[in-house]
């Protein structure tokens, strides 16, 4: 199953900021973003690291599966209903 996934740190601000604007897109859409930590978890990091194959270096790091279009850091509502799109 292809996934919508945001890496995001515990602490850290900036993914705290585009939470509320991810749960308006998961409302909207009527999809489900799966989150995944990466400061505690290294598996998430692993996979993060994989995924952003030198990209991107900062969080939130979101990544769709289906198209494996990315937006690294934090971004305006429309660009993540852009990147939550299935082509």
């Amino acid at each position: 199953m292809k996934r919508l996934i945001m890496f995001y740190g515990t602490e850290c601000s900036h993914c705290h900021a585009m939470e509320p604007l991810v749960e308006k897109l998961e409302k909207e859409k009527k999809i489900k973003v799966k989150r995944l930590e990466i400061w505690h978890n290294d598996a998430n990091a692993a996979l993060l690291n994989r995924l952003s194959a030198g990209k991107c270096m900062q969080i939130p790091f979101f990544f769709n599966e289906k198209t494996g279009k990315h937006i690294c850091g934090p971004a305006a509502y429309e660009e993540l209903k852009q990147w939550a799109a299935e082509k």
